[in-house]
């Protein structure tokens, strides 16, 4: 305790510092009061139907993403969903167009060129998603539209209103990123998540309280256990592995020695990092646009790919996530340029060639750690299906795992990675005794 106190007085003596973080504050104030503005022309105390339908299925993860906009028609409905989704694509391009390829080689001028083409395609996917949005909401919340409100001119204002929304969402988190403190978009994410926590703890504990005899109590604590323990193993894999396995660094080191220590090579458990559940998670998105945005409608094979909690989303779901993970894996890293790179540094590896022999020996390296990184990346991606089949309410079960963990545990992180270095910087001590705060790259603030 007396650490933290002497920690916060350090933070509160650095004046860029405390002006950064003063700064994010405020942003983030301002997001969540956007999240309460309805559209014009909504009457927010007839929503029901809305809240009811973002209660659960993966409109609720949507609800989540957005702080609770979504649920409650504000102007902030569709959140910086949409600008993710548009980065995911650019990203994929990169991989696969050559035109993109160039652009990233570009240095500053190429990322310029590729921001812009984000934005671009993010008003494109905002002029699909905001009608889709609005005709989702006559259809389940049309009694809270005002009678006399002229329905084409309301689809219009509105969309354009909720793409502003969005875009003024970007602009806050560029903000962040500029002036205040962490990454602006994965915090302005992290904060829409957080936002649901205090509300669905309160209803896991009613829940489980009201339940007859002292089970209830016991089964919270076993959670509140539980929770902790996914909350570590995420820590672990957003973290990843600085080095590959004690069995394969004794045989991968180089010919130099830098203060007696030989160098391994930086093969990482987990080199996708969350990807992977993103790409799946929005593949299984999809199904939800042929359905129309209502679950009533979805029987058979549909009804199994919406339904979160069932058996075949969650396998399919796994399956998705583990090959994802191979493919982002094989186009991050390239064993060919790194045994280029051994060759050129004088590096080696005792027993195999230089050259061919050494990018498919690695290689092969790579695959064996891959795979219970992807197995146990796919494990915690699926765990709030396995809180929810133990009685764990909807809610709350999504802290247990999945993509809101991940996205949590990686941004609380990374921003006080940047506090820590803010620290060191100016000669105070970090914010750990047992050593430097790791981020999602896995390497100290310095």
């Amino acid at each position: 305790m007396r650490k933290a106190i002497e920690t916060l007085k350090n933070i509160w003596k650095i004046e860029d510092l405390k002006q950064r973080i003063l700064i994010t504050i405020l942003f983030v104030a301002i997001y969540r009061f956007g999240s309460y503005v309805v559209l014009p022309g909504i009457n927010p105390s007839m929503l029901a139907e809305l809240h009811q339908q973002t209660s659960e299925g993966l409109l609720a993860l949507l609800n989540m993403f957005s702080g609770g906009a979504f649920s409650n028609a504000s102007i902030f409905a569709l959140g910086i969903m949409p600008y993710i989704s548009a980065s995911i694509v650019i990203q994929l391009l990169g991989m696969a167009v050559p035109h993109f390829q160039k652009m990233q080689r570009e240095g500053e001028s190429g990322r310029r060129k590729l921001n812009q083409y984000t934005r671009y395609l993010t008003i494109a996917i905002l002029l699909v998603q905001a009608p889709s949005y609005l005709i989702n909401l006559k259809m389940q919340a049309g009694p809270s539209l005002n009678a006399s409100l002229d329905w084409t001119f309301f689809m219009i204002t509105s969309t354009v209103i909720l793409a502003a929304g969005s875009m003024f969402i970007l602009w806050l988190g560029e903000r962040i990123t500029d002036k205040g403190i962490g990454n602006g978009i994965s915090l302005i994410i992290m904060i829409g998540i957080i936002a649901r926590l205090p509300q669905a703890l309160f209803q896991e504990v009613v829940s489980r309280m009201s339940s007859t005899g002292a089970g209830g109590l016991i089964m919270f604590l076993f959670e509140a256990i539980v929770l902790l323990l996914v909350i570590a193993a995420a820590i672990m894999l957003v973290q990843g592995a600085r080095k590959i396995p004690v069995q394969y660094a004794k045989k991968i080191v180089g010919s130099k020695q830098v203060g007696g220590a030989r160098q391994y090579i930086p093969l990482k458990v987990n080199a996708a990092n969350v990807m992977p559940i993103i790409f799946a998670q929005a593949i299984m998105f999809i199904p939800i646009a042929f359905i129309g945005y209502s679950n009533n409608s979805a029987s058979g094979v549909a009804h199994a790919l919406v339904d979160h909690t069932g058996f075949w989303y969650n396998f399919i779901f796994a399956v998705m996530i583990i090959l994802f993970t191979y493919f982002y894996t094989a186009i991050t890293i390239n064993p060919t340029q790194m045994a280029e790179d051994m060759k050129r540094n004088n590096g080696f590896i005792p027993g195999i060639k230089p050259g061919k022999q050494t990018a498919e020996y690695i290689d092969t390296i790579m695959s064996r750690i891959t795979l219970p990184g992807s197995f146990f990346l796919a494990l915690i991606a699926i765990m709030p299906a396995f809180a929810g089949y133990f009685g764990v309410k909807a809610e709350f079960a999504q802290f247990f795992g999945g993509t809101s963990l991940l996205i949590l545990v990686g941004v609380v992180l990374d921003t006080l990675q940047q506090v820590e270095s803010h620290l060191m910087m100016r000669h105070y001590d970090g914010l750990l005794k047992s050593g430097r705060i790791k981020g999602r790259a896995g390497v100290a603030a310095y």
